[in-house]
């Protein structure tokens, strides 16, 4: 039987989003604030939101949440929680039971073949070696788990709103940030650009040879 099973990050937007409907929705709740409901017309919730953004005026996008979830390591959602206006369900360690197979996420800076990469694999088959062990022989997994790498994979549901989600695409998509969460955001980014018109347009993917992970630029 095999310890250990390597795999590779997803993204899974958990929210339906019919974009065209978000757009009408912020701009019935934005013109509020001046009575201006009169001037809704076909077309021009993409034209208010635009606006909205260039003036700063972002709050107006508190009024949407959209979830996601991410199957990474949990080296990476040690930074994803610590954005704190935001919801959060994680896969825990201490009830799940990973005797058997377990998964890692592989790092996408180790390459198959390279020595480094062989140090990593071996580290996390010794991970696994020692949490089977530890739990054959009466060990909780709150317990055995104290082997595990960050490596190791986990699934996590992440609920931000509009705003929030725009904050942390700016954070995390940026090229000083960790290879990892920029393996999970640029997609992400990417899918919420396809989705939801406008609100997402100004950050811009960059490709870089140099780098082992696209980074995004505010526009």
């Amino acid at each position: 039987m095999n310890l250990i099973e390597i795999i590779k990050p997803q993204v899974f937007i958990e929210t339906p989003i019919d974009g065209e409907e978000i757009l009408s929705r912020l701009e019935r709740f934005g013109r509020i604030s001046h009575k201006s409901e009169d001037k809704i017309e076909a077309g021009t919730a993409k034209i208010f939101v635009k606006n909205l953004l260039k003036m700063g005026h972002e709050s107006v996008l508190e009024h949407v949440s959209i979830s996601v979830r991410f199957i990474c390591d949990r080296g990476v959602t040690h930074e994803l929680v610590r954005h704190r206006l935001a919801v959060y369900t994680q896969e825990s360690t201490r009830y799940c039971n990973y005797s058997g197979a377990i998964k890692f996420i592989q790092p996408l800076f180790y390459k198959k073949g390279t020595k480094n990469y062989q140090i990593w694999y071996e580290s996390c088959l010794a991970s696994a070696k020692a949490y089977n062990t530890l739990i054959k022989q009466g060990s909780k997994p709150e317990e055995a788990r104290s082997v595990l790498t960050n490596s190791l994979k986990t699934e996590i549901v992440s609920t931000f709103n509009l705003r929030e989600w725009r904050h942390v695409f700016e954070m995390r998509c940026q090229k000083a940030a960790h290879p990892q969460i920029r393996e999970i955001m640029i997609p992400t980014l990417q899918k919420f650009q396809k989705k939801i018109p406008t609100i997402f347009d100004d950050l811009i993917i960059i490709e870089n040879q140099k780098l082992s992970f696209p980074f995004c630029l505010k526009n």
